[in-house]
């Protein structure tokens, strides 16, 4: 496409490929009895909800805000979850929410009668998370089972406690993982939580499932599925954000400068701390179109970013030909875990949002202006 046409920065989702994603997690739902809802925190791009929701039956979410999204947006079922609620969480959440999760004892005993009284009409059905103690989680930053970890109960929490009012168990331990992981785990949480199945209507599989990644083992994964759903008649429920957006998103920038040294440095009208924080935190390296790894190439530059943090950098790259000002880069995989978690930093403007429809054409959905950076403040 001609890239010059489109507002820089943007990101540019593609139908198409939501439609190819969308249609692995189809498959699921009809091999398996499974549920599967979309994580609002990986992706909340509603202008797509309506394609979305032709295949998923709901939201899960992470606060008031995701559930309100997932309410008066998507419909369908809304689940709820959150290290922590506030008096006026719940009281936000009870008319929103049909699963509401608690991450702690504590959280669980202050606010039953409160979830039981307030959602009579509704019948919010409650669910506690659960810490299995094993991960496969490499980056500390991203493995919630890692010693000392705030997120979940672990099993002897639950000796002797009354779970009359509890209908379901919710455990989230992966990230960008296959079958493989999912079924090792679900071995740990059985061994250390089967003896509370009995009790319980349904089990919640938590997200980090790459299930619409090209070597992802779909077939282990309804064999999973399937064996421990059939074994403890249990309905099962999948919550991946990232794989409905795997690879459907483009980030474009274009170079401002060449700042010249023994790399020479690219500044460009995006930035990682602002526009792709996985980048740092994670920290993992984009691949970019037309660009390799440091001296692939004729030609390496460090690429950075357009705010003063000094670390604003995304990496060197090679390039088959000298890059000048005017150029513009195309950033692969940019839909989740970058629009949902992009900021203001230092002003920048946010990137404008681009809808690839079907037919090739593409819909300008939004730009940002000074007034969003202005209102979040004050």
């Amino acid at each position: 496409m001609n890239f010059s046409e489109l507002p820089s920065p943007c990101y540019i989702v593609d139908e198409a490929i939501l439609d190819r994603n969308l249609s692995v997690l189809k498959e699921v739902q009809d091999r398996t009895s499974a549920r599967i809802i979309l994580a609002l925190k990986g992706f909340a791009m509603h202008r797509v909800f309506p394609q979305i929701k032709t295949v998923l039956g709901g939201t899960t979410a992470s606060s008031v805000h995701e559930a309100r999204l997932g309410r008066e947006i998507f419909g369908g079922e809304v689940h709820a979850y959150a290290p922590a609620y506030s008096d006026q969480d719940i009281d936000e959440l009870l008319p929103l929410v049909d699963h509401l999760v608690f991450n702690s004892l504590s959280q669980y005993r202050r606010f039953l009668a409160r979830v039981r009284s307030g959602s009579k009409d509704r019948g919010v059905s409650i669910g506690l998370r659960i810490n299995p103690e094993y991960s496969e989680v490499s980056t500390a930053l991203y493995d919630p089972c890692r010693e000392g970890s705030r997120l979940g109960i672990r099993r002897e929490e639950l000796d002797g406690v009354d779970l009359d009012s509890v209908d379901g168990f919710h455990f989230h331990t992966m990230c960008e993982q296959n079958s493989d992981t999912l079924e090792r785990t679900v071995e740990r949480v059985e061994e250390g939580f089967s003896e509370r199945f009995p009790s319980l209507k349904w089990f919640n599989f938590g997200g980090g499932h790459h299930i619409s990644r090209s070597d992802y083992d779909v077939d282990r994964l309804c064999r999973v599925i399937e064996r421990f759903a059939s074994r403890y008649d249990l309905q099962v429920y999948l919550e991946p954000g990232e794989a409905i957006a795997l690879n459907a998103g483009t980030l474009v920038g274009t170079v401002l400068d060449v700042v010249p040294g023994p790399v020479h440095n690219i500044i460009l009208d995006l930035s990682a701390t602002a526009h792709m924080p996985d980048v740092l935190e994670m920290p993992y390296r984009p691949d970019i179109q037309g660009a390799g790894a440091a001296g692939e190439k004729g030609f390496d530059y460090q690429l950075g970013g357009l705010t003063c943090l000094a670390g604003d950098q995304i990496g060197v790259y090679s390039f088959d030909r000298p890059l000048q000002v005017g150029d513009r880069l195309v950033f692969e995989d940019m839909a989740h875990y970058t629009m949902v978690k992009n900021t203001t930093f230092n002003g920048v403007r946010l990137p404008a949002i681009v809808l690839r429809r079907r037919s090739g054409d593409y819909e300008l959905v939004r730009q940002f202006g000074y007034e969003e950076y202005r209102d979040r403040l004050s």
